[in-house]
């Protein structure tokens, strides 16, 4: 469990707002590439060889494109990167895709459906509302096998010694399984042995 990550989510695309080309993503526009791909790259300035984590989650909201995934800190570039912006350094977030479907608008396209490839951490994001908008402490990860070994170790506690003078019970013996065929007289005789088991 000596796995370091750190949490980061973001904007990585906001809708109706020009970008720097003058284009603007619709609404809606990543909905049926997410359905396609649900695990877009989260890589460092779109360098496919830059992998510096992984996304988890993404939500269409009336703002943009919100994004949350980890920080895979046994790479030293995510380290360099978790360190930038925490320090205040970098902040932006910029998306890799390639357009499906769009139309002319005078700023530029208007971009109606694309394909998702992946969500870069980057210096000069091309829109310029799509930030980090938290960044996570260093934590161990913890997988699925971690979190079965947590909650199957077992935790003995021992049993406190019967004080001097306190008269116990005997716990009645549990009932044997009915023979086939003993009907209720089985049943009968047995309750009657346990109650006898009891009389101290």
């Amino acid at each position: 469990m000596d796995k370091l990550i750190a949490e980061i989510e973001g904007y990585a695309s906001i809708f109706n707002v020009p970008d720097l080309n003058g284009d603007i993503v619709a609404p809606g526009a990543f909905a049926q590439s997410l359905k396609k791909n649900t695990k877009p790259a989260l890589l460092y300035q779109h360098a496919a060889e830059a992998p510096i984590g992984r996304w988890l989650s993404f939500r269409e909201d009336a703002r943009g494109l919100f994004v949350k995934g980890e920080l895979i800190l046994s790479s030293p570039r995510a380290r360099e990167v978790h360190a930038l912006i925490e320090g205040g350094a970098m902040d932006g977030l910029s998306i890799g895709y390639q357009t499906v479907r769009s139309m002319r608008v005078p700023s530029g396209r208007r971009i109606l459906q694309a394909d998702l490839w992946e969500v870069s951490v980057v210096t000069f994001p091309m829109a310029p509302g799509a930030r980090v908008t938290r960044i996570g402490p260093v934590r161990e990860d913890y997988d699925a096998q971690d979190y079965a070994r947590l909650f199957t170790q077992s935790v003995r506690i021992p049993s406190s010694p019967t004080p001097a003078g306190v008269r116990t019970r005997k716990r009645a013996p549990a009932l044997p399984p009915p023979t086939c065929g003993a009907g209720a007289r089985h049943v009968v005789e047995a309750a009657k042995a346990a109650a006898q088991s009891l009389s101290v």
